[in-house]
């Protein structure tokens, strides 16, 4: 049978680098772009199919960042009937936040609630399969407990909303390992490194990071996680798509790295997380969840 994977944020970065090389590795796949619009999922499709062209790829429209969107694509997929593997690469990279359509902070919903709904939707899929599914998540170095409060898990009050975002993300993690594993579904954290995409080119100006890069090459000798480019920066993802899901640890965060001379490697860290804290914080995701479906039943089978 072949392997679903779906990729969330496909149409570029990492996102689009990760596309690339799972089907370098794996050209049995059956690959599907999530892309925030059509008209850019099917460019990004036509664009690996150039590449390769006997590939498997279909798409779907999501916007994370909004859960009707995510609701409307699930029940698509649900359609689809199979899907072994869902790795997430879309998001946002900025410590100030905003109100979403929805009422919800936008980083948070981006980089992760929206990313729960459809991991909740997509259960029936992803669970009890003949063999074991995974979830990959992308997280960051910048995930930091001290940006973390359970009584603001959206981070409303607070200054590192993608700080916050991603130690959520460890926390969720964590617990969907403890829910899941005997349905078969496994849950792994992985961290990019810092990698030149448009997330990035948002922080500065595009002439200043390429006035920076050679420094930053140069910097590389003595800091590994600087894979700067989408390909390296895919590192971790590729690597846990070859492993058996089963015998990973559940509270390591696999680092992408690359060395002075461009060799690329994995480099596994524990994840500085309390379960108990994952476990509450798990139970208000579940309590916004059920909010969310109330609010948008006309959109549930």
């Amino acid at each position: 049978m072949e392997r679903v994977v779906l990729v969330t944020g496909a149409s570029g970065g990492v996102g689009l680098a990760l596309c690339r090389r799972l089907l370098g590795e794996d050209g049995r796949i059956h690959l599907c772009l999530a892309c925030r619009n059509a008209q850019k999922a099917e460019a990004t499709r036509d664009l690996v199919l150039q590449e390769y062209p006997a590939a498997q790829v279909s798409t779907v429209e999501v916007d994370l960042g909004n859960l009707a969107s995510v609701l409307r694509a699930a029940q698509e997929l649900r359609c689809r009937r199979l899907l072994h593997m869902l790795t997430t690469a879309e998001g946002v990279m900025t410590q100030t936040d905003r109100l979403n359509g929805d009422g919800l902070q936008e980083v948070f919903t981006t980089n992760l609630f929206g990313h729960f709904i459809l991991i909740r939707q997509l259960e029936s899929l992803l669970c009890g399969n003949e063999k074991p599914s995974r979830l990959i998540w992308t997280s960051s170095s910048n995930a930091r407990e001290s940006a973390f409060s359970l009584s603001d898990y959206q981070h409303a009050k607070g200054q590192e909303s993608y700080s916050s975002s991603k130690y959520a993300t460890d926390l969720t993690s964590v617990v969907l390992n403890r829910k899941f594993n005997k349905q078969g579904l496994y849950s792994s954290v992985v961290c990019p490194g810092l990698v030149m995409s448009n997330m990035t080119f948002k922080i500065l100006p595009v002439f200043l990071w390429v006035l920076l890069m050679p420094i930053m090459f140069l910097i590389r000798f003595f800091a590994k996680t600087y894979t700067l480019t989408p390909y390296n920066g895919a590192e971790a993802h590729v690597w846990l798509f070859k492993q058996k899901p089963e015998y990973l640890d559940p509270l390591v965060k696999y680092h992408s790295c690359t060395s002075g001379l461009g060799k690329n490697f994995v480099e596994p860290r524990k994840l500085d997380v309390d379960e108990e804290t994952a476990e509450k914080f798990y139970q208000k995701l579940l309590e916004l969840e059920g909010q969310t479906l109330e609010k948008y039943g006309d959109l549930l089978d």
